[in-house]
């Protein structure tokens, strides 16, 4: 019975087709902003932590934690750039639907098929981009796509390098920035006392900022994810 109803409902417009496509494309936009602001949010918290560890002299701890910031900003570029993307797919779907009200029918998008194709290597995105790709190619707007292998290896190496320059800088404004703050008197007697000093605070409190900066590593996974 389901499957007569089906057949008996009437096949939606191109404009139909578009207005809902928009409307969920819409809706995706809205998720992809709401993350993002759950991410900077987090990374205020990591940068008030990294300042606080510069502060005790903790360099190491707040190295790990500018590591975690970099990756997190990259994260939430990555996130502006599936949003823009979003946007251009909504957009060359607008086009498309104008030029089928000359020709009569969808035509297919090189430039819609290459956009959604980068859209379902986003995690956050690809079963969502999979369905749309599914209903596109079905609509005639694009032809039926081969998922691709990514290789996740390719240039990590390089990758590594530029986030150990941007956790450099990253160190250099937030650590370097509460250093600076500091009267000379405060600077030098912490020099002096840091060799001493620095392994009974590793006895009492390694495991305290170990659990913090797990912690932290932890909400900030979650909100990327």
């Amino acid at each position: 019975m389901e499957k007569v109803k089906n057949l008996l409902k009437p096949r939606p417009t191109p404009q139909q087709q578009l207005r809902e496509w928009q409307h969920r494309l819409r809706k995706e936009c809205r998720g992809l902003e709401r993350q993002i602001q759950d991410v900077q949010r987090e990374e205020k918290n990591v940068e008030k932590a990294i300042r606080e560890a510069a502060k005790r002299n903790d360099m190491g701890s707040a190295k790990a934690l500018a590591k975690e910031l970099v990756r997190s900003k990259r994260a939430v570029n990555r996130l502006f750039e599936n949003k823009a993307q979003l946007n251009s797919v909504s957009m060359h779907l607008g086009e498309i639907v104008a030029t089928s009200r000359t020709v009569g029918h969808l035509s297919k998008s090189a430039e819609v098929m290459k956009v959604v194709n980068d859209l379902m290597k986003a995690p956050a995105l690809a079963a969502t981009m999979q369905e749309f790709s599914k209903e596109m190619t079905k609509a005639g707007v694009m032809e039926e796509m081969v998922n691709e292998a990514v290789d996740s290896a390719l240039d990590s190496e390089d990758i590594e390098e530029e986030i150990e320059e941007e956790v450099d800088k990253v160190l250099a404004l937030l650590a370097g920035e509460t250093a600076s703050q500091l009267p000379d008197a405060v600077r030098t007697q912490k020099i002096q006392q840091a060799s001493t000093s620095r392994r009974q605070a590793v006895a009492e409190g390694a495991d305290d900022d170990k659990e913090d900066l797990e912690e932290i590593r932890a909400r900030l996974a979650k909100v990327r994810s």
